[in-house]
C-alpha cells in the first residue's frame, strides 16, 4: 500500500486543496439549518417579507459559495486521482516488463492484465472520492453535533448517543468485507483467464465442437465468483438499513424531545426544525460514508494487488557479456536440467554438448522432449534449475539473463506481430536500421513478396498478423530476428509453416550469412536439420544423440525412428 501511496506525493497541492474547499464546502452547509431556523422563528411570525427575502437571499449565497467550492474540490480531487493512477500504471507496466519471463508466465496474463485495467480504475475512483468525501463526511457529522449543541445542549446529547453507534456498525462491516472482497476478486482473475482462454482459442474450441463444454466451465467459475460477490454484499448491505435505523430511532427521539421542550416554552419551532436538518444532515452523510467505505474497501483491495506486482523482483540487469570471436567452444552447456513450476517431473534433465562459432545444430525430438526448454535457457529467457551454461568462457549462472539475451536472438515457433507496419515490426529487431537493412533481411528470410504484396514497408499490419498467412508471419518474424545480427541465431521451428522449396531457400540464405551466427535450427522434420553440423536428439527432457546426420543413423535408434517413418511418407507425398 505504500507504494501505491507515494504516488500522490506528486500531487501534494491537489491533495490538501480538494479536501479543504470540500470542507469550506460543508461548513456553508453547516449553516444552512441555522438560516432556515431564523427564519421560521423570526421572519414568518411577523410576516416581514423583508426579512424573509434577506434569510433566502442568504440561503442562494450560501447555495452559491457551496457550489463553486465543490467544483473547485472535484477538479483538484480529479486532477490528483488521474495523475496518481497514470503514474501507477506507467510503473505496473514497466515492473511488469522487468519480471522475469518464467515469473510473469507464473503469474499469469489475465491476473497482470486485471491489475493494469480493473484494479486501476478502482484505485481512481476510491483516490477521488477519498480525497473528497473522507474528511468532509466525518466534519459534517461531528459538525451537526457541534452545531446541534449551540442549538440545545438537552437535545444534542441524543445526537452523542446515535452517532457512535453509527461509527461501530460502519467499522464492523469494514473489517468483515475487506476479506470477502479480495477472495471474489481472485475468483474473478479466474472468470477472466477462462474468457481470455475462450478467445484466443476460439477456432479449436468449434473445431473440436467444444462450445457446451466450456460453456460449463465459464457458468462455474462465474458461479463461484458470483457466490463470492453475493457473501461479500451480504455483509456489506447490513449497513444502509442498520443506519438507517439508528438515524430514523434518533429522529423520532428528536421530535418526540423537542415538541414536549416546546411545549414547555424552552425551544422554539424554528430550533426543532433546525435540530431535525442537522440529524437529516449526519443521515445523509452517513450514507455517502457507507458508500465511500464500501469504494474504499474495494480500493484497498485493489492497490492491495497491484502492490504485489510492484513488489515482485525485477530481472537483474547486467553488461552485455563479450561476444569476442573464438576458436574454442563459444557455448558450453554443461548437465543442463529445468523443472517447471508445480511440475512433478523435469522438463529437462541433464543436458550436455558444446557449439563452436559458426555451427549449424539441429534440434529435434517429439512433442514434449524439451526443445523449447532447452532453446529457452539458451537464448536467457529461462534459468537452468541445475547445471552450467557458458557463453564465450564466460559462466552466466549468475549473470543476469539479459545479459545473454544480448549475444543470443529467438525466433519463436508462433509468430507474434503488432499492430502498425512492416517497417515498425522490423525495428523492433533493430531500432536504427535503413530501409536497405530491412529489405536485405527481407531477402534472406524469403519476405520480399510478402513486403511487396503489402504495397512497401509502410504497408500494415493488424495486431497480431491478422492479415497476414501463417507462412507470411513467419518469414517476417524471421527478418525481424536477423537485423539483430547477433552471435548466437536460434530458430524454434519458426519455419514450420512454410513450404519445401521456401525452406530450402531459407536454408541457403542462413548457411551464407555474414558474419556466420552459431545457429541453432529446431524442428519436427528430419529433413529441415539433417546437413546441421551435429544435431541434438531429445526424449522426454533428456539427450539422446549428439552427431551428424549419418552417424545418429547408425547410432541412434529413436532418430532413426523419426528419419524412418519421414522419409518414407515424404518419398510417398513426392
Amino acid at each position: 500500500m505504500k507504494k501505491v501511496l507515494q504516488y500522490l506525493s506528486a500531487y501534494k497541492r491537489e491533495s490538501i486543496l480538494g479536501p479543504v474547499f470540500k470542507l469550506l464546502e460543508a461548513t456553508f452547509e453547516l449553516l444552512v439549518p441555522l438560516v432556515v431556523a431564523a427564519m421560521i422563528d423570526q421572519a414568518i411570525p411577523s410576516h416581514n417579507k423583508s426579512l424573509a427575502l434577506k434569510f433566502g437571499g442568504i440561503l442562494v449565497l450560501l447555495a452559491l459559495v457551496g457550489f463553486a467550492c465543490s467544483i473547485t474540490a472535484q477538479y483538484f480531487a480529479a486532477k490528483a486521482a488521474v495523475g496518481t493512477t497514470q503514474s501507477l500504471r506507467k510503473a505496473t507496466f514497466s515492473k511488469i516488463l522487468s519480471l522475469d519471463p518464467a515469473l510473469a508466465d507464473s503469474i499469469g496474463t489475465s491476473t497482470l492484465t486485471s491489475r493494469m485495467t480493473s484494479d486501476m480504475a478502482q484505485v481512481q475512483t476510491g483516490i477521488n472520492l477519498t480525497l473528497r468525501l473522507l474528511l468532509r463526511s466525518p466534519f459534517v457529522v461531528f459538525g451537526a453535533v457541534i452545531m446541534a449543541f449551540t442549538v440545545d445542549v438537552t437535545s444534542a446529547w441524543i445526537f452523542v448517543v446515535i452517532v457512535p453507534l453509527m461509527a461501530a456498525v460502519v467499522c464492523s462491516v469494514m473489517a468483515f468485507s475487506i476479506p470477502q472482497l479480495k477472495i471474489a476478486q481472485k475468483k474473478m482473475d479466474k472468470v477472466l483467464q477462462a474468457l481470455r482462454d475462450n478467445f484466443m482459442g476460439v477456432r479449436v474450441i468449434r473445431a473440436f465442437s467444444k462450445e457446451d463444454a466450456e460453456k460449463r466451465e465459464f457458468a462455474s467459475k462465474t458461479h463461484d465468483a458470483m457466490r463470492a460477490y453475493i457473501k461479500s454484499s451480504r455483509i456489506s448491505s447490513i449497513m444502509n438499513p442498520a443506519t438507517y435505523v439508528l438515524v430514523n430511532g434518533g429522529i423520532i427521539l428528536l421530535i418526540y424531545v423537542g415538541g414536549i421542550r416546546v411545549d414547555h416554552g424552552v425551544l422554539k419551532a424554528g430550533q426543532v426544525i433546525a435540530l431535525y436538518n442537522y440529524m437529516t444532515q449526519i443521515l445523509v452523510e452517513l450514507i455517502k460514508l457507507t458508500n465511500l467505505v464500501m469504494t474504499i474497501t474495494k480500493s484497498i483491495a485493489s492497490a492491495h494487488r497491484i502492490q504485489e506486482i510492484l513488489d515482485l523482483p525485477s530481472e537483474e540487469k547486467g553488461q552485455d557479456l563479450s561476444a569476442a570471436p573464438s576458436e574454442s567452444p563459444i557455448l558450453v552447456a554443461n548437465h543442463l536440467s529445468y523443472i517447471y513450476e508445480g511440475a512433478s517431473m523435469p522438463a529437462l534433465e541433464d543436458v550436455s554438448f558444446q557449439a563452436h562459432p559458426g555451427e549449424t545444430i539441429g534440434i529435434i525430438g517429439g512433442t514434449g522432449a524439451g526443445k523449447s526448454t532447452l532453446v529457452h535457457i539458451l537464448c536467457g529467457l529461462l534459468r537452468q534449475s541445475e547445471g552450467q551454461l557458458s557463453l564465450f568462457g564466460q559462466d552466466t549462472s549468475s549473470a543476469p539473463l539479459a545479459s545473454i539475451r544480448s549475444v543470443a536472438t529467438i525466433i519463436p515457433q508462433k509468430p507474434t506481430l503488432f499492430r502498425g507496419s512492416i517497417r515498425s515490426n522490423l525495428e523492433w529487431g533493430m531500432a536504427t536500421a535503413h530501409d536497405d537493412d530491412m529489405m536485405e533481411a527481407a531477402k534472406k528470410a524469403q519476405a520480399l513478396d510478402v513486403i511487396e504484396s503489402k504495397g512497401g514497408l509502410d504497408g500494415i499490419v493488424e495486431q497480431g498478423g491478422r492479415n497476414l498467412s501463417g507462412g507470411q508471419k513467419q518469414r517476417l518474424t524471421i527478418a525481424r530476428g536477423l537485423l539483430r545480427k547477433t552471435p548466437i541465431l536460434i530458430l524454434d521451428d519458426s519455419a514450420s509453416a512454410l513450404d519445401y522449396a521456401t525452406e530450402s531457400k531459407l536454408r541457403h540464405a542462413l548457411a551464407h550469412l555474414s558474419p556466420k551466427p552459431l545457429l541453432f535450427l529446431v524442428s519436427q522434420r528430419t529433413s529441415s536439420i539433417m546437413h546441421a553440423d551435429k544435431i541434438l536428439v531429445l526424449d522426454d527432457g533428456r539427450l539422446v544423440g549428439c552427431a551428424p546426420h549419418d552417424t545418429l543413423l547408425q547410432t541412434c535408434p529413436i532418430y532413426k525412428e523419426i528419419f524412418d517413418s519421414q522419409f518414407n511418407q515424404e518419398g510417398v507425398n513426392a
